[in-house]
């Protein structure tokens, strides 16, 4: 059997390792293990959403309204947007391969910052895409502007806040970059982090109707974040209809469950739990950027609900992953992105005293 020549160079998206593997392997009690790997919301799920799944669990068997109009209602009214401006991913990477599938052949060009979200690559490696990288890991705009004349690249990934770094880039600098590109070049703004950058600064806020006018720029969301629901895989892409109408082209049927969809529907209903997770959030970054300080190492400034720690070249970060992982703290090495740094969510005051305590017992 012979699979298509686009796999060889493709390396396997690495997740966060699961509060399960590390019961299996060091027998640690799950309630002793600290997950600080996935940036998922250390509240967990809002208690009105988990009981609306409950309720709902008797409907698993049926297929979920395929027009997503409760979803899509809460949305428009939210962003000010219309409902042909909405497509509905199973979680926002869904929509990423939309877009890559849709409008990338063989020896395209796809530019992204030096470290950046991993899937940008592999759905533009499937596609037969080269991949472009500016020098730096922030969304330097002198730099994607350079890139994109000298390689004229069918789409631009911005992710703000980016993942795994934690940075953002502000409003204007984002417009800087649409309006020096040509509109046969897709631009992707990636929001999934937004309303933490949105809460710590507004000048780093970016919503759909900032963008929607461009034909060429579509933004991403998604309720994987500060909505607190990774597990049910919920997001969507907002831009003009033109484009949505093409990229609804590449959707599956029924893309997202009915249990998703009575999650995220609920969701929309309680933005008190947002504000919630971000004050925690915002309550606990301060702790760890102190620790860093503390220790003599530094840390990217985050937008996000995760700090990145930079490692000097004395301290190695995939050992001190590996020796937390064994004390069963999850975090995430982020070796294979090229830096000595490690990435970590923000969790509970709890959960974050387990880091703290662990960490300085490794570094013994």
């Amino acid at each position: 059997m012979k699979f298509n020549d686009a796999l060889k160079d493709i390396k396997i998206y690495e997740a966060g390792k699961p509060i399960e593997l590390v019961v299996r392997e060091f027998g640690i009690a799950p309630q002793d293990v600290v997950k600080l790997a996935s940036n998922e919301n250390p509240k967990g799920c809002n208690p009105k959403v988990a009981k609306a799944i409950a309720d709902n669990a008797h409907k698993a068997f049926l297929y979920p309204d395929d027009s997503f109009y409760e979803l899509k209602d809460a949305l428009v009214k939210r962003f000010e947007v219309t409902d042909e401006n909405i497509i509905i991913g199973a979680g926002s990477d869904q929509v990423l391969e939309f877009i890559s599938r849709a409008l990338l052949v063989p020896n395209d060009k796809v530019l992204m910052s030096k470290v950046t979200f991993a899937m940008y690559e592999i759905y533009a490696k499937q596609m037969g895409a080269k991949i472009v990288r500016t020098p730096s890991y922030q969304h330097k705009v002198e730099e994607f502007i350079h890139a994109y004349h000298e390689h004229n690249p069918k789409i631009i990934y911005l992710c703000t806040p980016n993942n795994p770094t934690g940075d953002a880039t502000s409003k204007e600098d984002v417009l800087k970059i649409i309006d020096a590109v040509g509109k046969d070049t897709m631009i992707v703004v990636d929001g999934a982090y937004m309303e933490y950058a949105a809460a710590k600064d507004e000048a780093y806020r970016i919503t759909p109707n900032d963008i929607i006018g461009f034909k060429n720029v579509i933004y991403l969301g998604t309720f994987s974040k500060a909505y607190g629901l990774g597990g049910m895989r919920v997001g969507y892409g907002i831009g003009n209809s033109p484009m949505i109408s093409e990229l609804y082209k590449m959707r599956p049927p029924f893309n997202i469950s009915t249990l998703s969809l009575v999650a995220g529907i609920e969701a929309c209903k309680d933005e008190e739990f947002v504000r919630d997770s971000i004050a925690l959030h915002t309550q606990e970054i301060g702790r760890y950027e102190a620790f860093a300080k503390e220790n003599g190492f530094e840390y990217i400034e985050s937008y996000t609900n995760f700090i990145t720690y930079l490692f000097p070249d004395e301290m190695n970060s995939t050992d001190i992953s590996d020796r937390l992982f064994r004390e069963g703290v999850i975090i995430r090495n982020l070796a294979s992105y090229g830096m000595n740094a490690i990435r970590i969510t923000i969790g509970t005051q709890k959960q974050n005293d387990r880091f703290f305590e662990m960490f300085k017992k490794v570094m013994v």
